[in-house]
């Protein structure tokens, strides 16, 4: 202890001579003075001890906030898709509703059509019944009847028209299954086979679907 006393003089004597005389004087200052040294040196340590632990926690708490950051932007990228997916479906429910809607306006008449369209056969078969060559002025009343028959045929389909009924007359035109009904194939001269010869029965269409088939007779190869 002696030796270093007289160390820490040698050492302040040239700079501090009133404090090198005081620990020659006493060297329990010089103890005292150590200790403080000692002391400092402990609460810096414990200091910078101190500021690593709160520098680990701060790390820690980052750490599960990002992990509660990632579970919340997967429940939302989850709940995101799920409303995307449920606006779809309540999209297509829309459309196809209101799809349904139309064709309810546009063929909710279809059964009635079909009714009627007996009714035009008959009108046209009894128009074609009457002879032409007895429709002079001499026969007024056959001619009054023939004029109401026709009369009654043109406004029948005005009527069909107006509500989307055309009707389907297909001679010479190509063979379709889904617009007419072969009763008969036969060869024929001067006819392309797969064409129409023959329409035994007027055909109809509803808004471009075919209500009734023309029953036709079909050309063939020889």
């Amino acid at each position: 202890m002696a030796a270093v006393a007289q160390c820490v003089r040698g050492v302040l004597r040239p700079r501090y001579p009133l404090l090198s005389f005081a620990l020659r004087t006493s060297p329990r200052l010089l103890c005292v003075a150590t200790q403080q040294k000692n002391t400092g040196q402990n609460l810096e340590e414990d200091q910078s001890q101190s500021q690593n632990e709160q520098k680990v926690e701060p790390s820690s708490a980052e750490k599960m906030l990002t992990e509660e950051k990632a579970k919340l932007e997967e429940q939302l990228k989850e709940v995101t898709d799920k409303y995307k997916r449920a606006l779809a479906d309540a999209e297509n429910v829309r459309q196809r509703s209101q799809k349904l809607v139309e064709e309810a306006k546009l063929y909710g008449i279809q059964s009635f059509c079909k009714d009627l369209l007996e009714v035009a056969d008959i009108l046209e078969k009894a128009t074609e019944s009457v002879p032409k060559e007895e429709i002079k002025d001499e026969n007024p009343h056959l001619k009054s009847l023939y004029e109401g028959l026709v009369m009654t045929e043109v406004q029948i389909q005005k009527v069909f028209k107006k509500h989307g009924l055309l009707r389907l007359n297909p001679v010479g035109a190509k063979f379709d299954p889904y617009e007419h009904e072969a009763l008969f194939h036969a060869p024929m001269e001067g006819k392309e086979p797969g064409t129409i010869a023959l329409v035994s029965k007027i055909g109809y269409k509803l808004h471009g679907r075919t209500l009734r088939p023309a029953l036709v007779g079909v050309v063939k190869e020889a």
